[in-house]
């Protein structure tokens, strides 16, 4: 049987998000950030599935997501 409970406290992460950017935050941003994590990782795998590809690798290694860290963390700095 599935748990119906969170895995974090709604008003926690607003508290952290409102220290962190000194603005306020809306109750549903904790929506927002879980679906941009989920873009930024999705990113981050296409990203380092491509640079194996492009060094001859059949598999995707450590050394190839950190390859793309960087670069794709830039593209998602608001």
């Amino acid at each position: 049987m599935a748990s119906s409970r969170r895995a974090y406290p709604r008003a926690t992460l607003r508290k952290i998000l409102q220290a962190h950017t000194n603005k306020n935050v809306s109750r549903r941003t904790d929506t927002l950030v879980y679906l941009d994590y989920i873009l930024f990782m999705q990113k981050l795998m296409n990203n380092a599935t491509r640079k194996a590809k492009e060094s001859g690798e059949n598999r995707m290694q450590a050394k190839d997501i950190r390859k793309v860290t960087i670069s794709t963390l830039r593209q998602f700095k608001g």
